[in-house]
């Protein structure tokens, strides 16, 4: 998990040069919307900030981020969402597949940062991995196969256990 989260904060760190120069009198705002309470997303908060800090950028100095709290109530995703881009922050960052979906429907124009547990291809987010198009780009966790190439793996360090006799 800590290293998805600093990969998506690098993911972000890309993007916030270009939005600095487009907005040379503006900070750049990150919109991010928590699942939980914003207490409850410290520790993921936290990693944000350390992989954009890998990139120079510092919470109060050259980017702010935009807090909403959806406290468990997963319908409220598209309302928080909307809000976001009704502010018109810079960027939206978005960790999960539902929250992903509410950030699209909200806006068309806003750069939405994903890290999500799907392939965003198959799923319709993106036109590709290596052209995305629109306004989404992220990562997603490719763990389909994973199981089966981890049990070849831990099976061909045990030698076969000889058949119980009948």
């Amino acid at each position: 998990m800590r290293r998805r989260t600093f990969i998506e904060g690098l993911g972000l760190a890309a993007f916030l040069p270009m939005l600095a120069h487009a907005q040379q009198q503006a900070m750049p705002v990150i919109g991010f919307v928590a699942s939980f309470t914003l207490k409850q997303s410290v520790r993921y908060l936290a990693r944000v900030r350390e992989g954009l800090a890998e990139g120079g950028y510092v919470e109060g100095k050259n980017f702010r981020l935009e807090f909403r709290e959806a406290n468990n109530k997963y319908d409220l995703f598209p309302t928080l969402y909307r809000e976001l881009a009704d502010q018109k922050v810079s960027v939206i960052l978005t960790d999960g597949t539902l929250k992903l979906e509410a950030a699209k429907a909200a806006t068309q124009s806003i750069p939405i940062v994903f890290l999500i547990g799907v392939d965003p291809v198959e799923n319709g987010f993106v036109a590709s991995l290596n052209k995305p198009g629109g306004n989404l780009t992220g990562t997603f966790i490719f763990a389909v196969g994973l199981g089966a190439k981890q049990l070849r793996y831990f099976t061909s360090w045990y030698p076969q256990q000889p058949s119980s006799p009948s």
